[in-house]
C-alpha cells in the first residue's frame, strides 16, 4: 500500500479490526488475511503496532493462548472499544452519505466555479 493511501485508509483499517474483534477473538495473521480480502495489503510491521496501539488506548485487550501448539496473542474488543465502534459506525454512515451526494453541502463562501 502506498504511503499516502496508508495514511488515508489507516482509520478504516482500525475500524475493520474493531468490527472483527467485536464478533470473535482475532489474531494478527488472520486479521492480515481478512484485511487483504478487503484490498488492504499490510504486513506485520504495520498491523502489530496498530493492534498494540488499540490495546494501549483500551479498545482491545489481549491474552496469550496456546493454539495448535503455538502461542498466539489473541485480541478481544473491550467495552470502551464497543462504544468507540458504535460512534465510528455513525460517522462512517454519515461519510458514506456525503461521499455519494451529488452536491455536498457548501462549506466556503467562495463563488461556485461552475457558474
Amino acid at each position: 500500500m502506498l504511503k499516502e493511501q496508508r495514511e488515508l485508509f489507516f482509520g478504516l483499517i482500525r475500524i475493520h479490526v474493531l468490527v472483527h474483534a467485536s464478533h470473535e477473538p482475532i489474531f494478527g495473521l488472520a486479521m492480515m488475511e481478512e484485511l487483504a480480502h478487503h484490498g488492504y495489503r499490510i504486513g506485520p510491521g504495520t498491523l502489530y503496532p496498530l493492534l498494540h496501539g488499540l490495546e494501549r488506548h483500551g479498545l482491545l485487550r489481549s491474552v496469550l493462548k496456546n493454539v495448535g501448539g503455538r502461542k498466539r496473542r489473541v485480541y478481544k474488543i473491550t467495552p470502551v472499544g464497543r462504544k468507540a465502534l458504535d460512534k465510528a459506525r455513525g460517522k462512517v454512515d454519515e461519510l458514506h452519505r456525503e461521499l455519494h451526494e451529488i452536491h455536498p453541502r457548501k462549506i466556503s463562501p467562495l463563488p461556485d466555479p461552475r457558474h
